[in-house]
């Protein structure tokens, strides 16, 4: 009786495909964790804030934080090497989606990579595309950066100002 045999695999780069699908879980679970470990205190300080400042609708700070966080969520689409990643449609939202998400970065990073492999470039040819691919990137998410930087300044004054005012009335107490 013979033992069964795997099945022959057509695609020459199935392993490189699969070895990099585990580089690329290992990094978006890093992620994740990094992503669960700064919604920990920004969710209970915008809660805080939420109790003790006000804002026009209750738990208005609160809730733009979980807003945040499925954003956050979404981009880094932690199962997407098992198709998890479905676009919603046209609007301005996906198309952001879609662009910048860990998988579209990572995508531009390897089709550089690729591009150059293809053309026999060497080290620093690939590396110098690369940093080129990058440094696109960074200036379409410009705007974005630094209006994603100004809301966290403001959260932070916000988060400030609350935890004053809480540490204020147990000095009265």
């Amino acid at each position: 009786m013979s033992e069964p045999q795997p099945p022959v695999n057509t695609d020459p780069h199935a392993r490189w495909k699969f070895l990099r699908d585990v580089f690329v879980f290992q990094l978006k679970l890093v992620l994740g964790n990094l992503q669960n470990f700064l919604l920990l205190p920004v969710s209970l300080g915008a809660a805080v804030l939420d109790l003790f400042g006000g804002t026009d609708r209750e738990g208005g700070h609160f809730y733009r934080v979980l807003d945040w966080g499925r954003k956050t969520d979404e981009a880094i689409n932690i199962y997407s090497a098992i198709g998890g990643y479905h676009s919603t449609g046209g609007d301005d939202e996906s198309a952001l989606k879609s662009k910048y998400n860990v998988d579209a970065v990572l995508a531009k990073i390897e089709g550089a990579i690729v591009r150059e492999y293809e053309k026999g470039g060497t080290a620093a040819s690939v590396k110098g595309a690369v940093d080129r691919a990058l440094d696109g990137m960074q200036e379409k998410a410009g705007p974005a950066t630094e209006k994603m930087k100004d809301k966290v300044k403001d959260a932070a004054e916000k988060m400030k100002e609350a935890t004053d005012h809480f540490t204020e009335g147990w000095k009265k107490d």
